[in-house]
């Protein structure tokens, strides 16, 4: 390809979305805690915005988990261990996700102490899970993604390389 044509890398575009899930979690921290000291969104409103980020994060976790990895694995299988190792973050990822979404269907009408704390303790606990698991993810694969081309990802972009709502991340 000409430079001008060059698409993104795949392994690039993959960090591009670590760093907007990333964006996004900092976006409902922020929110949770405006909430908790009485000057953010209400209740529902906050339920909808850790719903949207929780679906966003699964979305890119479970493509990774039906597509990338399958596709790493096929070409890499010395990478099957670290495959492996994702898809257990994945899973307790989701565990806290579904914590964390519990949490915040339950809040009280009004801010509460013993609320803000649990929930707190959830997003810390999320945020924590999500920084390890993109920086092995990234040392681990993005030169592996980079060097795959792949025509399919390129026509249609997989879901783990999508962002805000679904839509392709910019190329």
């Amino acid at each position: 390809m000409t430079d001008g044509s060059r698409l993104t890398a795949f392994g690039n575009q993959l960090v591009e979305v670590h760093i907007w899930l990333r964006e996004q979690l900092e976006e409902l921290r922020d929110d949770v805690d405006a909430y908790f000291a009485g000057n953010g969104l209400p209740s529902r409103d906050l339920r909808a915005h850790c719903l949207s980020f929780c679906s966003a994060l699964t979305r890119h976790h479970t493509g990774e988990d039906r597509v990338a990895f399958v596709e790493i694995a096929a070409e890499f299988p010395e990478l099957r261990g670290v495959i492996g190792e994702l898809r257990t973050d994945h899973n307790r990822i989701d565990w806290v996700l579904g914590t964390l979404e519990k949490l915040l269907r339950n809040l009280p009408a009004e801010p509460d102490p013993a609320a803000a704390a649990h929930v707190t303790a959830e997003l810390e606990g999320l945020a924590a899970l999500m920084e390890t698991h993109f920086t092995y993810e990234e040392r681990k694969l993005i030169s592996v993604l980079n060097s795959l081309d792949l025509p399919e990802w390129r026509a249609e972009r997989p879901e783990f390389l999508r962002v805000d709502g679904g839509g392709p991340a910019a190329p």
